[in-house]
C-alpha cells in the first residue's frame, strides 16, 4: 500500500464519533416522530394545493374527469362583474376592519393594563367573544340589527335618531359586518397587545415622567415604538384573516334571488370566499372556483408584502 492509498489517520474514529453524535441527538428517531405530521401536511395541504392548481386550468364539475382548458377560467374572471365586485367588497371590508380593530384593541389593552381589583374579570369578559362561535355571534347580532324590533334601532329611537335598515340596505350592510368583526376579534388582539405592554420596562416610563412627559407623550415616545413588533404581527395576521372573511356574510346577509346566491342587498357584501364557495359547492364549477382562489391568494400575498414594506419598525419611532 502506498502512502497515498493509506487511510487518513483517525478517519474511522471520526466517522464513529459522527455516528454517535447523530444517535445522541435523536437520529432516525427524530424523523420517525415527525413522519405523521409530514404525512398529514403532504396529504391534506400540499397535494390539495397542487390539485387546485391543476383544476384552475381545467373544467371540472365533480361528475366527469377534469378536462384541461388552459387559461379559460382566468380569462372568464376578467369579464365576471360579480367577481370584480367581490374583490372590491373584500378589500373594503379588510381596510375598514383592520385599522379600526387595531386602534380599538390597542386602546382597550392600554386601559386594562392596570393593577386594580377585578381586572382579571374584565380581561376575561373582553376575551369571551373570541372563544364564542362566529355562527352564534352572527345570529345574536342578526337579531340586534333587526330593523323592526332590534336592540340598536330601539336605542336609536330612544335617542331620537332614525331607525336604520342595517343589513337590509346596501348603504349600511358592509358597515354592519365591519362592526361585528371588530367586536368579535377585539379580545384576541387586546391580549396580544397586553402581552406587549407588560414587556415594556417600567423604568422607561419613569424616565419619561422625570423629563416632564405627559400621558400622550409617553404613549407616542415609549409605548408605540416599543409595540412596533406587536403591531406588525397584529396587522399582518388581521389582514390575512379579513381578506378571507366568509361566515359573517354567509349567515347574516346571504340571500337567494332568481336562483342566484347574493351577498346582501345588490351584492353589497359579497366577498371572494363567498363566490368561491358558491361556485364550487352550489354550481359545481370546481375549476372556476379554483381559479378564483388563486387570484385571492395573489391578492393576499400582495397586501401582505405591502404591509411588510410599510410597517417597518422604524416607521413607529
Amino acid at each position: 500500500m502506498t502512502a497515498t492509498d493509506a487511510p487518513a489517520p483517525g478517519g474511522s474514529a471520526l466517522r464513529s464519533r459522527r455516528r454517535r453524535r447523530f444517535s445522541a441527538r435523536g437520529g432516525l428517531a427524530g424523523y420517525f416522530f415527525v413522519t405523521p405530521s409530514l404525512l398529514f401536511l403532504a396529504v391534506f395541504v400540499i397535494l390539495p394545493i397542487l390539485a387546485s392548481i391543476y383544476y384552475s386550468f381545467a373544467f371540472y364539475d365533480l361528475m366527469k374527469a377534469p378536462r384541461f382548458i388552459g387559461l379559460d377560467n382566468y380569462l372568464k374572471l376578467l369579464d365576471d362583474e360579480r367577481y370584480s365586485r367581490s374583490i372590491t367588497n373584500t378589500l373594503l371590508f379588510a381596510f375598514g376592519t383592520v385599522p379600526s380593530g387595531v386602534i380599538t384593541s390597542l386602546a382597550l389593552a392600554v386601559l386594562i393594563n392596570r393593577s386594580i381589583r377585578g381586572i382579571y374579570t374584565f380581561r376575561a369578559m373582553f376575551y369571551m367573544p373570541v372563544v364564542s362561535s362566529f355562527v352564534s355571534v352572527s345570529l345574536i347580532w342578526l337579531w340586534m340589527y333587526e330593523p323592526n324590533f332590534g336592540l340598536f334601532n330601539d336605542i336609536f329611537e330612544w335617542a331620537g335618531l332614525p331607525r336604520l335598515k342595517w343589513l337590509r340596505s346596501a348603504n349600511t350592510a358592509m358597515m354592519s359586518l365591519i362592526i361585528v368583526s371588530v367586536w368579535k376579534n377585539m379580545g384576541l388582539n387586546m391580549v396580544i397587545y397586553l402581552a406587549g405592554l407588560q414587556g415594556i420596562p417600567p423604568h422607561l416610563y419613569e424616565a419619561a415622567e422625570i423629563d416632564g412627559a405627559g400621558g400622550w407623550k409617553k404613549f407616542m415616545k415609549v409605548t408605540a415604538p416599543l409595540l412596533a413588533p406587536t403591531t406588525f404581527f397584529v396587522v399582518i395576521v388581521y389582514f390575512i384573516g379579513a381578506l378571507q372573511m366568509f361566515v359573517q356574510v354567509w349567515i347574516m346577509t346571504t340571500q337567494v334571488g332568481n336562483n342566484v346566491l347574493t351577498g346582501g342587498p345588490l351584492d353589497s357584501t359579497v366577498t371572494v370566499v363567498v363566490l368561491i364557495y358558491s361556485n364550487a359547492f352550489e354550481y359545481l364549477k370546481m375549476g372556476y372556483a379554483a381559479a378564483m382562489s388563486f387570484v385571492l391568494f395573489v391578492i393576499i400575498a400582495l397586501v401582505t408584502l405591502i404591509n411588510v414594506k410599510l410597517l417597518s419598525y422604524e416607521s413607529f419611532s
